[in-house]
């Protein structure tokens, strides 16, 4: 909605032609088009008489310039005669202007410009001036650059699939004080990535989610692993969490099953500290450890859910995406087992003081800090729940 306000404000801001503001340099509008063919297009809408004779905005009304008459002798040219009179402009404009893509600077040239007719002399007349040129085939971003000297100017991007007839618009970027724009995307429509780019990009996020920003999963991981030295208890309990976690994973991203962060995250919390008691209560693989295993897995899966609708999911490789992101889940669910177990299985899991100093002191410490979390993050529920925005 906002989005849509500014573009109708722009549009009547910088198209109007109100006689209160007649003398105002207006900030240029700006929408840059790429197409899935390679090619990009700037419209540039904006006045030439202000570009030529250096009237921007720090100037409240065109009068006040130090070449004011020169501004309203432009102004006063029929559309043959400023083109004509815009021609030695060009190449200061091409020079100044920068379209970046990945922060490789690209080459353009000009191409149509619209004049319209002058009509009120007195009132600022809005020229369209075309620039083309060619995107990158590798092409996932773009940045645009728009010097203070031309004035302030607000612009987007609209990537176009010709073949398909799709089309996507950015949002506008207000540029004011001789700064570049924040990088637009194309890879929504324009110049979409490869699906072994984005299952690459999801599989490096899964890693990053365990580690180094999934403290929570790592210390439930290490939970598993401390409770026995053999591997056939280890794998059970790993494969009964990973099936776990990937059924509501995938549940939650195609939203059949939804449960709210106040609520996920206390319980997942509470599943570490329970898997941290249960070490030192028992020692003998049960049936019940498992099926409470699984149970945490699917907790932690919807855990996984949430922090994957915000990393945001591309519509054309949705199951791709969800896929390497769960690989790379248990990439870095592995990647915490072997170093444990080089730190310490590999060393000491055969001495008879191993549970007692190491499985045990562990095992409490880990209760310990994912109880101070159950607690910590009921706290916030409850806050949140006050306030009314849980």
């Amino acid at each position: 909605m906002f989005n849509r306000l500014l573009t109708a404000f722009l549009l009547v801001f910088i198209g109007g032609v109100s006689p209160l503001h007649a003398d105002v340099v207006k900030p240029a509008l700006v929408e840059i088009s790429v197409f899935n063919d390679g090619t990009f297009d700037v419209e540039l809408r904006t006045s030439i008489e202000a570009l030529l004779t250096g009237i921007n905005a720090r100037y409240k009304n065109t009068q006040e310039a130090p070449n004011a008459e020169e501004y309203d002798h432009f102004r006063e040219m029929a559309p043959e005669d400023l083109r004509k009179a815009f021609e030695p402009f060009h190449q200061t404009l091409l020079d100044n202007i920068e379209i970046r893509f990945d922060s490789r600077m690209s080459h353009f040239g000009l191409g149509d410009i619209i004049i319209p007719e002058r009509g009120y002399t007195k009132v600022p007349r809005t020229s369209i001036i075309h620039l083309t040129g060619k995107v990158p085939s590798d092409a996932q971003s773009m940045t645009w650059y728009y010097p203070a000297r031309f004035g302030d100017n607000a612009v987007r991007v609209r990537q176009v699939n010709k073949t398909s007839e799709e089309y996507h618009w950015s949002e506008h970027q207000w540029l004011r004080h001789d700064k570049p724009s924040q990088p637009f995307s194309l890879t929504e429509v324009a110049n979409p990535r490869s699906t072994f780019d984005v299952m690459a990009d999801y599989l490096v996020a899964g890693i990053e989610h365990i580690i180094p920003m999934g403290l929570d999963h790592i210390l439930f991981i290490l939970g598993l692993y401390l409770f026995s030295t053999k591997i056939k208890p280890l794998l059970w309990q790993v494969t009964m969490f990973t099936l776990a976690h990937t059924i509501t994973l995938g549940l939650a991203m195609y939203g059949i099953v939804q449960l709210p962060a106040s609520v996920v995250e206390p319980l997942i919390a509470l599943s570490i500290a329970y898997v941290g008691i249960e070490n030192v209560m028992h020692k003998r693989l049960e049936n019940s450890r498992l099926a409470l295993v699984f149970a945490f897995g699917l907790l932690h899966g919807m855990g996984f859910a949430s922090v994957l609708t915000e990393f945001g999911m591309p519509q054309d490789a949705f199951a791709a995406a969800l896929i390497a992101f769960n690989i790379g889940v248990e990439v870095g669910q592995l990647a915490v087992i072997t170093l444990a177990f080089v730190l310490t299985g590999l060393w000491f899991r055969h001495k008879s003081w191993y549970r007692s100093v190491i499985v045990i002191p562990s095992s409490l410490a880990i209760a310990a800090v994912a109880l101070y979390w159950t607690y910590d993050r009921f706290q916030l529920t409850t806050a949140l729940t006050d306030l009314g925005l849980a």
